[in-house]
């Protein structure tokens, strides 16, 4: 096989004309950034708990990209186009990569919350009532979607516009994906529901084919694309983080994460992201494996 691309965290081969391989690396990132850490398992758990969550949706009728497990931390999908010049996409076009990354909240955390302080987002377009003010890890009224792009150097957030016309969806198919969206996240906050989990927010990626029928693609629903809290300990007011966010939130304790917010903002070269002490790669690998098993019921 050949190196088609090689991302962050996973490399994509070609086997053939309509399929690619996926091999999930245990290579890990976060704020764009590679960290210089290997955390063992974490490629082999995120391509398991993928394939899952893509097998529930073909059986509830949802189309998706996915053709078969090969080996632990590999998959076959469908191959499509990448398309990263936006003016040859329109709603005309087939067999590609929506370059948009789908966002989909349901619970007040991570960035949305300091959006929120900040005064970038208010309570009322959140669905709050007048005067209201949002405490972390408060249920949202309504869910909260937004689009940011997926294949420029670094994520940016994206006006529905603006999200339309670089991806070619009529105003129609934008809404028809987060229908899908919500379909997708009832089965998935039902299943993690019944073994313990609150799961928070998460991203998603989609296609169409060649017939421009929508395939939900790539990974979600693991640790790495989703937010999950403890459900118990949210009972008792502790919104435990089960996901990869503990480790941006190791980054952000160390002062890493302002450091790095700065320089972007001045246009400055970016800080170096420091490696991970090997106790804290132990306990992501473990919460990786943990994860596995709480989202799937199954035993790795």
């Amino acid at each position: 096989m050949k190196l088609y691309r090689e991302g962050k965290v996973k490399k994509v081969w070609v086997v053939d004309d309509d399929s690619l391989e996926f091999e999930f690396t245990d290579h890990i990132s976060v704020f764009d950034k590679i960290i210089p850490s290997d955390i063992p398992f974490k490629g082999e758990t995120l391509c398991r708990t993928a394939t899952y969550w893509l097998k529930l949706c073909e059986e509830a009728g949802i189309r998706t990209d996915f053709k078969q497990l090969v080996a632990g931390n590999r998959m076959r999908v469908k191959r499509v186009d990448v398309i990263p010049d936006y003016s040859k996409l329109n709603n005309g076009t087939v067999n590609y990569l929506i370059p948009l990354e789908f966002i989909c909240r349901h619970y007040n955390a991570g960035s949305l919350n300091d959006r929120i302080r900040s005064g970038e987002i208010s309570a009322g377009s959140l669905g709050y009532d007048k005067g209201h003010v949002p405490v972390y890890g408060e249920k949202l009224p309504e869910m909260f979607f937004e689009t940011t792009t997926k294949l420029e150097e670094t994520d940016r957030n994206l006006t529905t516009e603006e999200a339309m016309r670089i991806s070619g969806l009529t105003k129609a198919e934008y809404d028809h994906v987060f229908d899908v969206i919500t379909r997708i996240d009832g089965i998935i906050a039902k299943e993690a529901g019944s073994r313990g989990l609150i799961h928070v927010d998460g991203k998603k990626e989609f296609a169409y084919d060649e017939k421009r029928r929508l395939m939900i693609v790539d990974t979600f629903g693991t640790a790495d694309e989703d937010r999950w809290w403890d459900a118990k300990m949210y009972e008792q007011g502790k919104c435990v983080e089960l996901s990869k966010e503990m480790v941006r939130q190791y980054y952000r304790d160390i002062g890493y994460h302002d450091k790095l917010m700065k320089a972007r903002k001045a246009g400055t070269e970016e800080p170096d992201i420091p490696a991970l002490p090997e106790k804290m790669i132990e306990e992501v690998s473990r919460l990786y494996i943990d994860m596995y098993g709480k989202l799937t019921g199954l035993k790795f």
